[in-house]
């Protein structure tokens, strides 16, 4: 190999390895950008203040109530689409728009004439708008205790 061709192969490995880090500099930007755009995205978000109640001793038969007050903290409007929970509870939430700052509540009846045992019981909060940053449903969890005594 004489100096020349081992000069050429040097400069065009050289200049392959400067087109392909600047080709990588470039995708790592643009994803550095769509990131930023995710996370700058307006969402709502729920604070509570409280999401967990704890009703104590219930007897069978006996109903109970709790609101779990919340606030949107988030900076686009919250609206609830759906709130779950088992048979034994019922719920009442608002149903129109929660601006950015504003409040709301959820409204809650235990029913423990079907229960046969103490219990943790789940309640799903669904939100009508999807997460930025992976595009699924909002969703919030809230729970209440009973101690079930006859």
């Amino acid at each position: 190999m004489t100096l020349k061709t081992i000069f050429k192969t040097a400069f065009l490995t050289c200049f392959c390895l400067f087109l392909l880090l600047g080709q990588a500099s470039a995708q790592n930007q643009t994803v550095k950008k769509a990131v930023i755009e995710e996370a700058a995205a307006p969402a709502p978000k729920m604070k509570f203040d409280k999401r967990f109640v704890e009703f104590g001793e219930v007897k069978k038969g006996e109903k109970r109530e709790t609101v779990y007050s919340f606030t949107n903290v988030g900076d686009a409007d919250l609206v609830i689409d759906l709130v779950s929970a088992c048979d034994c509870t019922t719920t009442d939430y608002p149903i129109r728009t929660i601006a950015p700052g504003e409040k709301g509540e959820i409204k809650v009846v235990f029913d423990s004439t079907e229960k046969e045992e103490s219990e943790t019981i789940d309640i799903d909060i669904y939100l009508q708008q999807r997460d930025p940053k992976t595009g699924a449903p909002i969703m919030e969890i809230l729970q209440y205790h009973f101690d079930l005594v006859e």
